[in-house]
């Protein structure tokens, strides 16, 4: 998947994201918290619970109804169709928060057209927040007074940046705790944030890089074009134009080079 897309219109498909996500929050908010929550294991091990399948559910019954054409690539219920527009979709992103009573979970949505993220939109219905983008219409947030235009940050210094690094097992795994070390000293502040949540900080300027490994097109799809059209940069770890590496960077597009830098003389020392 590659993050740059052409100049084109998508005001109706994002309509239609925005009403999938109403879908999907009428799904998943009532389900949080609730006693009765059913938590199961797939294959790999990893937890979906019975709002994660109901929420995909009611997202892929509209599609299959307003984009009968379009193709869907879904966390919990695979690939359908073979199109160049392809629905990309993450029920409940952050599944171990929303298990454990933790507000900090969303539901991802994308339109990727031959394989360009062009429309995202992420629902964190438990925080009561919503973002939204498409490709040249600018990042937007939900606020009581109406939608805002949101961007990213100015920092232009790795001395002054705060980042995400959303968890120490995660970098370990990757083989990536000696960068993870090095990016702790050498920025203001880190934190783990976690999940997509990291993400709609930096489009909205509070933070100024996210980074993580082992994800899928679907935990990343939505927040490509949300952190683009902020302003930001996205790539994959190694600083490749792709998300199909399952890794990676985002930073307020001023550091993008400079972590990359950061990253690469720890790999060869």
């Amino acid at each position: 998947m590659t993050v740059s897309p052409p100049a084109t219109d998508f005001s109706t498909d994002l309509a239609l994201a925005l009403r999938l996500a109403d879908a999907a929050d009428a799904q998943s908010l009532p389900r949080f918290d609730a006693p009765d929550l059913e938590v199961s294991r797939k294959a790999d091990r990893t937890h979906v619970t019975d709002a994660d399948l109901a929420t995909e559910r009611a997202i892929r019954e509209i599609l299959s109804t307003e984009r009968p054409d379009d193709g869907i690539l879904g966390e919990e219920y695979g690939t359908e169709g073979d199109a160049r527009r392809q629905w990309i979709i993450d029920p409940i992103d952050g599944t171990a928060n929303f298990l454990r009573g933790v507000p900090l979970w969303g539901t991802m949505i994308a339109l990727a057209v031959d394989g360009v993220p062009q429309v995202g939109v992420v629902s964190m219905p438990a925080l009561g927040r919503r973002w939204w983008a498409s490709a040249g219409g600018g990042s937007w947030t939900a606020t009581d007074a109406g939608p805002r235009r949101i961007v990213v940050s100015g920092v232009d210094s790795l001395d002054d940046a705060s980042v995400s690094f959303q968890s120490i097992a995660q970098w370990s795994d990757a083989g990536k705790l000696p960068e993870l070390l090095a990016l702790a000293d050498r920025v203001w502040r880190d934190r783990a944030y976690g999940d997509i949540f990291s993400y709609m900080l930096l489009a909205e300027g509070r933070i100024d890089m996210v980074a993580e490994f082992d994800v899928k097109e679907y935990d990343i799809a939505a927040a490509v074009p949300i952190v683009r059209e902020a302003g930001g940069r996205m790539t994959a770890f190694d600083g490749t134009e792709t998300l199909s590496s399952l890794s990676a960077l985002a930073t307020n597009g001023i550091l993008h080079d400079p972590f990359l830098s950061l990253f690469r003389d720890v790999q060869r020392s």
